[in-house]
């Protein structure tokens, strides 16, 4: 009795050992940003959420799937490079992943060899379909970049694939977007690191980028020739213009002057006259006056100098020896010297 009493309870112990074990066993805690699909004797049965959910021990168990991680290194010339690497896990990462594929090489459209490096940022929207519709999802994901590349740049030359990074990170982008869709996985940005082509056409690339900066320096100093010429010349214009100007103006003003003397002595003159016209009789005539005088003021300028002059007067000149006789009994007569 007592042995059988023994081994009932030996019995419960393991029992309940057993029951407390399994039930450990059946608590699966989710970490946000995570999920985990659970196999019911290897069919689907469920996709845990975050937080605390519970399975049938031996029964349920979580899918395995392949993921690929990178690890961080430097190499012998100091850069950061970062060495992809195959894990296993029981949950799948909803967040967004980043995979760095190695350098491959590609062929564009002229025949020149050149090496790319890319970035692929992809997330999880559906973990059945990673899960079931795809073997290796890393591995798909990968191929098909790679492929897809190789077409893209086997389209474009090797100056449109330097030039045309946002164009060919574009492209890259949508046409795996659409062919990842159906693994339920959403390719959110690609991004090209590194295009490396051969040493000899970098050796051709430099040379052709040198032979362009001289030849932009050489145009940019004849522009500044041509141009400090143009402002000489439009200077030297611009001052003869003023100088020209200048001699204009002066020459206005000094015909304005002659005008306003010759107005100002033709009025002195006439104001003259007027008062000679006013002592003069109502006979005499004050025209014939004036004209005498202007006579008699030339005659002055033809007899000066130390030489004999023989002077011929017109006809008209008796009138002006009238005018004399007239001026003469005009002011009284000149009394004679004593």
């Amino acid at each position: 009795m007592e042995e059988a009493a023994g081994v009932s309870l030996l019995f419960l112990g393991v029992f309940a050992f057993f029951i407390i074990v399994m039930i450990f066993k059946g608590i699966v805690i989710v970490k946000e940003g995570q999920r985990v699909i659970i196999e019911r004797l290897g069919k689907f049965a469920d996709v845990l959420t975050p937080g605390f959910n519970w399975i049938i021990p031996i029964l349920d168990k979580p899918h395995r799937m392949e993921w690929r991680s990178s690890r961080e290194y430097v190499d012998v010339s100091g850069r950061s490079r970062s060495v992809p690497y195959t894990e296993y896990r029981d949950v799948v990462d909803m967040r967004e992943t980043v995979y760095d594929f190695p350098r491959q090489n590609v062929i564009t459209r002229d025949n020149v060899s050149i090496q790319i490096n890319a970035l692929l940022y992809f997330q999880v929207t559906n973990p059945q379909d990673a899960a079931y519709k795809v073997e290796s999802l890393p591995t798909a994901i990968e191929k098909l970049t790679q492929t897809t590349l190789r077409n893209l740049i086997g389209e474009l030359d090797l100056d449109q694939t330097l030039t045309s990074r946002e164009t060919i990170n574009s492209k890259l982008r949508d046409i795996l977007d659409a062919a990842t869709d159906k693994w339920g996985v959403k390719v959110t940005r690609v991004e090209l690191q590194d295009i490396t082509p051969p040493a000899a056409i970098q050796e051709a690339m430099e040379k052709q980028m040198k032979a362009e900066r001289d030849r932009r320096a050489m145009v940019t100093e004849a522009e500044g020739t041509k141009r400090a010429q143009i402002l000489k010349a439009e200077a030297i214009r611009e001052a003869e213009i003023q100088k020209a100007e200048g001699f204009k103006r002066a020459a206005i003003l000094e015909a304005e002057g002659q005008a306003e003397a010759k107005i100002k002595v033709a009025q002195a003159e006439a104001e003259a006259v007027k008062i000679v016209a006013s002592t003069v009789a109502q006979s005499s005539n004050p025209a014939s006056y004036m004209i005498s005088m202007k006579y008699i003021e030339a005659l002055e300028k033809m007899t000066e100098g130390k030489d004999n002059k023989i002077i011929y007067m017109p006809y008209e000149a008796s009138n002006v020896l009238g005018a004399v006789a007239a001026i003469k009994d005009l002011t009284g007569g000149v009394p004679a010297a004593k």
